[in-house]
C-alpha cells in the first residue's frame, strides 16, 4: 500500500467523490455528485492546505483523508480541518485510516499549523487513540457529531 496526493492520479476523482457522496450525502443532500466532484478536485493540491491523500493498493483506490480550510459551515471561526477520512469497507480495521490521517497530519505540521480539528459521527474512539481530543458535541445538519482538536508541531 501507498498514500499519495489525488493530485498524483486524477483520474480517481470519479471513484472518490462517488464513494463520498454514497457516504455523506445525508450531511449535505444539496450537494450533487457533480458538484462533489468539484470540490474534491479543487481541494486536490499536492501539498499544503487543501489537499488529499489516498491510500493505492496498486491501482486499486483504498481510502483517502484531506487538510482541507474548512469543514463546517457553522464553524468557519475554527482551521484547518481534517475532512473526508474514508476507507473502503473491506479495507477497515487495517490501519489505513490511521496512516492517511498521519500523512495530513505531516502536512498540517509542514503548512505550520499547531492546532487543527475534525468533526465525527461514529469515529470518536479510533481519533482519541491518535491524540485527537474532545472539544463539544454539538447538532450539524440534523446530525449528532463531536468535534474534536489536536496540538501538533
Amino acid at each position: 500500500m501507498e498514500i499519495i496526493p489525488l493530485a498524483d492520479k486524477k483520474a480517481l476523482i470519479i471513484e472518490l467523490a462517488t464513494r463520498h457522496h454514497a457516504e455523506w450525502q445525508h450531511l449535505n443532500p444539496s450537494l450533487t455528485l457533480e458538484g462533489r466532484r468539484k470540490v474534491i478536485r479543487d481541494a486536490a493540491g499536492r501539498e499544503g492546505i487543501p489537499s488529499i491523500f489516498i491510500a493505492l493498493s496498486g491501482n486499486e483506490l483504498l481510502g483517502s483523508a484531506a487538510i482541507v480550510h474548512h469543514d463546517m459551515d457553522t464553524r468557519r471561526d475554527l482551521s484547518p480541518w481534517l475532512a473526508a477520512v474514508y476507507v473502503k469497507e473491506d479495507y477497515r480495521h487495517q490501519g489505513i485510516a490511521s496512516k492517511l490521517i498521519s500523512r495530513c497530519e505531516l502536512e498540517a505540521v509542514q503548512s505550520g499549523v499547531s492546532v487543527w480539528y475534525l468533526y465525527t459521527e461514529y469515529a470518536s474512539g479510533l481519533y482519541q487513540k491518535l491524540g485527537w481530543h474532545h472539544m463539544e458535541r454539538c447538532l450539524y445538519k440534523g446530525v449528532m457529531v463531536d468535534i474534536m482538536y489536536k496540538r501538533i508541531g
